[in-house]
């Protein structure tokens, strides 16, 4: 499996900044990540949480 190069806490930084307002591709050009991968983070946490595991589903960890 490929290796990211964010740690879960920077993730979980991108995320809960979109989630209190700031625009998702302000986000994403800040983290320089496109919105696809911003997407593709929001949804592994949330299918993390609906199963029960741990929040490092987004870092394929």
């Amino acid at each position: 499996m490929k290796k990211t190069r964010y740690t879960e806490e920077q993730i979980a930084f991108a995320l809960k900044q979109a989630e209190t307002g700031t625009r998702v591709g302000e986000v994403c050009r800040k983290m320089g990540i496109s919105e696809a991968t911003f997407y593709n983070w929001k949804e592994k946490i949330c299918r993390a949480g609906r199963d029960g595991t741990a929040a490092s589903a987004a870092t394929g960890g």
